[in-house]
């Protein structure tokens, strides 16, 4: 806020003309895209801009009260004192008219210019009449009105007050007393009232950032009680409030939580239940397949083909049976690792040794060879595997296997392990959902066989994120057709 102290000046009760210049704003061209403000910046704002608005109204009125107080009783007791010195004037006047000079002198008024018989006669050579306005002399002289003005003489603000005088038909009478205090007052009072302004206006944003903070934080509470139910802790509850607008929420949202918990558990429930069931049959079919092998040669031709057939679904029904009960102790939260030290470079290999395609090209930097992994043997070399199936059944079979630091750190604190492929690649769009369960994307979607059910991927997520690491796809970085998939796992240097 700011309230110019030469306001006063424009204010000129009659006859004055205010003085000033306008410009318009420079057209911006370019333009700024602000997105949608929070809940907490929005209470921040309409506290910062609610106590602004406050000032700036009490701030004008204070302004305006005091200006129109001071004026107001300046002018009436120059006007006053003016008046009185004309009276006296003019009796002195009619009594010795020759010596003006003389009766101003006794007079001991405050710079005054007599006009008197066509002569101006007065004791301070800067207020002569050139410094009273035309406007001034015409209501004064001729029309014999009195009048006040203010004006600026050198720097100095002063009122002008004529009066017309009695002796003599073209008489006037002129004061010119200093305002200059009340535009000092004026100075004052405003810098009082910017300053006023702005501390209001900073008690008001702290204020509303204490509102912020305490409007938002149950908002807070729930956002981060949502987070822990999404990473698996279903148990995870608002704390009961005595506030009645908020128990609605939290018994709400604690509702919510508690029906989510009991679907959950009932799935994972049914999922274990259904893999132990399966499990007994599935073993006694398995025994039956192998005393079938055990006289395979001595079956026709086509009860050959039929026991192959048997026995591929045999074993593919048993890592599916195998991936249930898996994924069932992952949602139980029973998984228990063994935790060992592993050099990377020869863990991978040692994974890849006995995967399913034992021959894959393995390329280890020499910084990934003094790499030390602290995890579950079987787990992670279950998740080498299972991305070596994927990329057999879905990425044209021929692999490649990379085990490298990112970005060569120093000191390194992560190693990656990404395993690529020649298949049509992972569209960008399914690059989440293929780590879903039972999601197997487009591609294998179309895929006529029948290798796998879609539990790979989503068992090498759950195991990566055990070991604190994450797992995602992309296209090959070579710029070949193709999905690289990523393991970044938390490492350190073989001290």
């Amino acid at each position: 806020m700011s309230i110019e102290p030469d306001m006063i000046e424009q204010d000129v009760i009659e006859g004055g003309e205010p003085s000033g210049r306008s410009s318009k704003p420079k057209r911006q061209s370019r333009r700024w895209h602000f997105g949608p403000l929070g809940l907490r910046s929005r209470i921040l704002l309409t506290f910062g801009l609610g106590s602004l608005a406050l000032s700036l109204f009490l701030a004008i009125a204070t302004l305006s009260f005091t200006r129109s107080n001071l004026v107001e009783e300046r002018t009436g007791s120059a006007i006053d004192q003016t008046y009185t010195n004309a009276s006296r004037l003019a009796v002195d006047l009619r009594s010795n008219p020759p010596n003006i000079q003389t009766v101003l002198e006794r007079l001991g008024a405050d710079r005054p210019l007599v006009y008197f018989r066509g002569t101006w006669t007065g004791n301070d050579a800067r207020f002569s009449s050139s410094v009273i306005p035309l406007s001034l002399l015409t209501s004064v002289i001729q029309n014999r009105q009195p009048t006040t003005m203010r004006i600026e003489v050198d720097n100095e603000l002063v009122f002008a007050v004529g009066v017309p005088l009695d002796s003599s038909p073209f008489a006037a009478y002129f004061e010119f007393p200093s305002i200059n205090d009340v535009r000092s007052t004026l100075n004052s009072v405003n810098l009082a009232l910017i300053l006023a302004a702005g501390i209001t206006t900073l008690l008001g944003i702290i204020l509303g950032a204490i509102a912020a903070s305490r409007a938002v934080r149950p908002l807070t509470a729930a956002s981060q009680a949502a987070q822990a139910i999404a990473g698996g802790r279903l148990d995870t509850r608002l704390a009961e409030t005595e506030d009645p607008d908020l128990a609605v929420l939290t018994s709400s949202f604690n509702d919510m939580a508690s029906a989510l918990q009991l679907r959950v558990e009932r799935d994972t429930r049914f999922t274990s239940d259904v893999s132990h069931e399966l499990r007994s049959p599935l073993m006694t079919l398995a025994a039956s397949v192998e005393v079938m092998q055990a006289r395979r040669d001595e079956m026709p031709e086509r009860a050959q083909v039929a026991l192959d057939l048997l026995v591929a679904d045999v074993s593919r029904f048993q890592g599916l049976v195998e991936d249930l009960l898996e994924i069932s102790r992952f949602d139980a939260g029973g998984i228990r690792l063994n935790v060992d030290e592993l050099l990377v470079g020869e863990f991978v290999r040692q994974a890849v040794a006995i995967s399913s395609a034992p021959e894959t090209v393995i390329l280890v930097s020499e910084t990934a060879e003094e790499m030390l992994i602290t995890g579950d043997r079987r787990r992670l070399a279950r998740v080498v595997a299972n991305l070596i199936d994927n990329g057999r059944a879905y990425g044209g079979g021929e692999l490649e296997i990379s085990v490298f630091v990112p970005d060569d750190e120093d000191p390194p604190s992560q190693i990656w392990i990404t395993v690529e492929d020649h298949g049509p690649g992972v569209p960008v769009e399914e690059r989440d959902l293929i780590f879903e369960r039972f999601a197997r994307g487009s591609i294998a979607g179309r895929r006529s066989g029948s290798e796998g059910a879609g539990l790979g991927l989503a068992l090498v997520d759950e195991h990566i994120k055990l070991h604190r690491g994450r797992v995602w796809v992309e296209d090959r970085h070579d710029g070949l057709d193709g999905a690289c998939f990523i393991i970044e796992l938390p490492a350190e240097r073989v001290s």
